[in-house]
């Protein structure tokens, strides 16, 4: 499915340019956001799109500004993409992952990521060391899957509820919600 993503910061500001792209690649679902782009988490738009996309969609934006403000947003967001196996095209920057130049692009982005990730492991890994230690890590607890997952997961796959609905029914956070699915998924396997 094609999806598009538009954003402005002001009232202001008039998102008929972005619309125009939009038409223009034939954009079957639309999310709007007209709020700043400083911080991600305040965009309800941009997450619903990020939890309605699914394999095999391509989101596409007018340029990267619109998406995020931030190298660390943006990496983030491609990761995520990336993941689900979403594709993204940005007019302005002429990057389109459905070709080898976009991919490569991304995978620059995602070198940087990459790195940025290891180095975090790292830093954590000294932390979990040094609290074992002193005796204070335990290990995390895995997280069995809800009662009601057999019935609200088949739900969510078909798009007949957003993944916020999902967690929502299934008392989950996201980082759990999407790791269930990993590992239910592996199972079916």
């Amino acid at each position: 499915m094609k999806l598009g993503y538009v954003r402005i910061s002001t009232i202001f500001q008039n998102e008929a340019r972005q619309l125009k792209i939009m038409e223009d690649y034939g954009v079957e679902k639309l999310f709007i956001d007209k709020q700043s782009g400083k911080d991600i988490s305040h965009r309800p738009e941009l997450k619903n799109l990020l939890e309605f996309a699914r394999e095999g969609d391509i989101i596409y934006i007018s340029d990267f500004s619109r998406l995020a403000r931030s190298a660390k947003d943006l990496l983030g967001i491609t990761e995520e993409l990336k993941r689900k196996k979403v594709e993204l095209v940005s007019y302005k920057e002429n990057i389109d992952t459905t070709t080898a130049t976009g991919k490569l692009m991304l995978t620059m982005i995602g070198a940087i990521n990459e790195f940025e990730r290891e180095n975090l492991l790292e830093r954590q890994k000294e932390g979990i060391f040094l609290a074992k230690s002193l005796g204070k890590y335990k290990g995390r607890k895995p997280v069995p899957f809800p009662e009601n997952w057999e019935a609200i997961y088949p739900s969510w796959k078909n798009r007949e509820m957003t993944g916020v609905q999902a967690r929502k029914l299934l008392k989950l956070k996201n980082s759990t919600f999407y790791k269930l699915i990993k590992d239910w998924e592996e199972k079916e396997k």
